[in-house]
This record gives structure tokens, C-alpha cells and sequence, in this order.
């Protein structure tokens, strides 16, 4: 059983999980899934846990797969059994840890697919939250993309993946706290302030449509970050419309697509923060996505000891070069 560890100091909590361990490296496997080496791949549906989601294609067969990961950081069996240790704080490593197979081809990214094929995907995402919600023992549940082994896939066909935990993140709870005061001194949302002045300044801006803003953030942690955030409030990832939805794929395909263009098709992760399960609909604090290409080799000593992110690439000459990307 995984366990949860609350450092005393801070209140970050970390997770450990020596199961995580033993999941294997998959090596690259080839376009033909006949091949049989991508547990991901169709006619491998046997090769992973039952599914908890499918979407069909017009044709036949899935178009979006979700299944419990094989080694799950968190388990979805047990209590969670708080308890101290001394002045230490623990718990059992309960939760829920799925992946979520976008595509049944194995050599297409997420950029490749259509708006459509992208709809799907955050569509998957939604359906997976409302059905864990209902789990009582879950605060939060984030998602999460790795893609490329420099962003910490070890599978190179195309997923991404859901962890519901029984704490809300400390990175997490910083930016609704951020957001709170912001909303307490101003009495307005501070994502929606920063929407505003992006999209009149417009230096930062990479990407909008009628529903979504994509730009790189004043104070980006690294080369090339950019956030996709919507323009109409809403805290809740689970609470948008299908319709919404579709504007959001088109606004992340882009963004993926401008970014492999224009840094060489890197690595990267994308995580969607969302208000936690439990709390009341908020009106300071929307929920968005962050990308964040690999393109910074390794954390160093001063980072670890500072807190600080050393960025080489100003966001408004990262923004420009995405901007000139053709769509």
C-alpha cells in the first residue's frame, strides 16, 4: 500500500509508492500494433486493466480509451486511516490513478489529431471526474499529460493521465489562495484581470478564439510556458459544456501544435488545475491549463534550495515565435 507523508514544515505532502518502481520502461514500438508491444494499442485491449470509459468511432471500434494505470501511484482500495507518528503526520496512499489513451493510432501526438479527436479527450476527462467525484474519500483530482521521455513517459503512444488524491495540492492551494486575496483587495478574479491585459496588450498573446485565451505568462518557470485559460469564469473543469469543451481542444491542439513547430517537437507536460472537488463553486479562482515544454535540461542545486525558476527565453519573444507558427 502506497502511503501518503506530510512534511511538518511546510504542509507539502508526498507520496510514497515503491510499487512505482517496478513499472516497466516500454521500449519505442513500431506503427503496426500487430507487433503486439503497446499495451495501448487495438487488439491489446487485454494487455491493460478493464476499462472505466470508452468513446466509440463512427465506424467501429474506441476513439478514447481510459483505464486503471497498472502501477498506480495511489490505491483505490482501502481506508485512508489518518494517523500521527510523533509529530509527523500520515496516511494510507488511497486514491485513483487512470490513463487516458487518446487515440487508438499509436504514431499520432495529441497535436496531430483533429478538434474533434481533441474534444473527445477533454471530454473523457470530464466524464472520469464526475464519476470520482462521487468517491467521498477524494479532495482533488488532476490531470496531467507527460509527453516524451524528458517529461517522464515511459509509454510512447499517445495518453495522459488522471490522479484523484484525498489532499489538495500544495501548488494547488497557493493559487486559489493567490487568487483569494487578489479577490478580497479588488473584489475580482485575478485569471480574469490577467485575460484582460493579455488580450489588450497582446506581446504575451499566442493563441484565442471566441472562448479561450492561450499566452505565456508574466513570470513563465521555463522556456515556452503558456496557459490556456477561459475567457467566461467557471471554476469547475467538470462543470463546461461539451460545447465549451471543443473550444478549449481547438485552443490546446493549437497551442501543442505551435509549440512542436516552433522548439522541434520537445518534450512536455501539461497539468489542468481545477477547484478541488469539496469546495463551493468560486468565484476568485478559475480552473485552466498549464503547458510547460521540457526544454530546461535538469533542476539544479540553486533551484531545489530557492524555490526559484531560472528562465533563459523572455515570454513575449516566446509568444512572438509561436505566433508566427502557421496554425
Amino acid at each position: 500500500m502506497p502511503e501518503l507523508r506530510r512534511d511538518p514544515i511546510v504542509g507539502r505532502w508526498v507520496i510514497i509508492a515503491t510499487e512505482r518502481a517496478h513499472r516497466p520502461q516500454q521500449p519505442k514500438c513500431p506503427p503496426e500494433p500487430s507487433k503486439g508491444l503497446c499495451p495501448f494499442c487495438p487488439g491489446n485491449e487485454d494487455k491493460t486493466p478493464r476499462e472505466v470509459y470508452s468513446a466509440g468511432r463512427p465506424g467501429g471500434g474506441w476513439r478514447v480509451r481510459v483505464v486503471p494505470n497498472r502501477y498506480p501511484a495511489l490505491m483505490i482500495e482501502g481506508e485512508l486511516q489518518r494517523e500521527a507518528e510523533g509529530i509527523y503526520d500520515r496516511m494510507n496512499g488511497v486514491g485513483a490513478h487512470e490513463v487516458i489513451v487518446e487515440t487508438p493510432e499509436h504514431g499520432r501526438s495529441l497535436a496531430e489529431l483533429t478538434d474533434e479527436d481533441v474534444t473527445e479527450v477533454l471530454f473523457a476527462y470530464k466524464a472520469r471526474i464526475l464519476d470520482l467525484r462521487n468517491d467521498q474519500r477524494f479532495r482533488y483530482i488532476l490531470l496531467f499529460k507527460n509527453s516524451g521521455a524528458a517529461a517522464g513517459a515511459s509509454l510512447d503512444h499517445s495518453h495522459s493521465q488522471l490522479i484523484a488524491l484525498p489532499v489538495t495540492p500544495r501548488q494547488v492551494s497557493e493559487e486559489i489562495e493567490g487568487a483569494r486575496r487578489h479577490f478580497e483587495h479588488r473584489e475580482r478574479c485575478i485569471f480574469c484581470d490577467i485575460v484582460g491585459q493579455e488580450r489588450k496588450d497582446r506581446s504575451r498573446l499566442v493563441y484565442e478564439n471566441d472562448e479561450f485565451v492561450a499566452f505565456a505568462p508574466w513570470a513563465p518557470r521555463s522556456p515556452f510556458e503558456t496557459w490556456i485559460v477561459p475567457k467566461r469564469h467557471e471554476s469547475n473543469y467538470e462543470a463546461e459544456p461539451k460545447e465549451r469543451l471543443a473550444r478549449c481542444a481547438q485552443a490546446l491542439r493549437t497551442t501543442l501544435h505551435r509549440i512542436g513547430v516552433a522548439c522541434g517537437n520537445p518534450a512536455y507536460n501539461f497539468m489542468v488545475h481545477s477547484n478541488p472537488l469539496r469546495d463551493p463553486s468560486s468565484t476568485s479562482y478559475p480552473w485552466h491549463i498549464e503547458v510547460m515544454p521540457a526544454l530546461v535540461q535538469s533542476v539544479a542545486g540553486f533551484e531545489w534550495g530557492s524555490g526559484f525558476h531560472i528562465n533563459p527565453v523572455p515570454p513575449e519573444e516566446a509568444a512572438e515565435f509561436l505566433r508566427r507558427v502557421s496554425p
